[in-house]
């Protein structure tokens, strides 16, 4: 006579799925870090949104005097946004990528392509964005210049370069590091 009991899966960790390992104290740190800086650039995205309706509608509203910082003050936000979005696109490799080639190729070629697509983005963003924005915000800063209308001083709106390139450069490690995860789902030929 067989049990009942015997029938039914067993509970434990067969019905639990695949165990995860737990996140080092330095991964969780990065990925708030990563996530601080998304929520900045949504602020920054919503900050801009309000500063041009209010532009509009100060100049196009009867009896309101029309605002002149908004122009300058959506110019100096969408600097920040693109630079700052920019370094996240690359990370979950939302950027423009010629890649027909290297698909066709061993995968062992594709690895050493990889590698070397990163070192390339790795200097560039070393010595352009890092370097020589950071060059750039000292020299501007050293200099007094500020902005025309809204009177802040010029070097910190560049400091967005420097950054920018600082994100770009850790993306790139994070993908040396942990490539499978900013890895993109395959796309699916339609």
């Amino acid at each position: 006579m067989a049990d009942s009991a015997s029938s039914s899966p067993a509970p434990g960790p067969a019905l639990a799925g695949p165990a995860v390992a737990p996140r080092s104290p330095l991964a969780r740190g990065w990925d708030a870090l990563v996530r601080g800086l998304e929520v900045l650039v949504i602020v920054l995205f919503a900050l801009l949104v309000l500063d041009v309706v209010w532009g509009v509608a100060s100049r196009y509203t009867p009896g309101i005097r029309p605002s002149d910082w908004t122009e300058e003050l959506a110019i100096h936000l969408l600097l920040w946004i693109s630079l700052l979005g920019a370094a996240l696109g690359y990370r979950c490799h939302a950027h423009l990528g010629v890649d027909f080639f290297v698909g066709k190729f061993d995968p062992a070629v594709q690895t050493a392509s990889r590698w070397v697509a990163e070192a390339a983005v790795f200097l560039f963003s070393a010595f352009a964005l890092v370097f020589g924005g950071g060059r750039l915000v000292a020299e501007t800063l050293a200099a007094g210049q500020v902005t025309s209308v809204l009177g802040w001083r010029a070097g910190y709106v560049y400091a967005a370069v420097p950054l920018c390139g600082v994100f770009i450069c850790a993306f790139v490690i994070e993908h040396l590091v942990r490539p499978a995860a900013v890895t993109p789902a395959p796309e699916k030929d339609v």
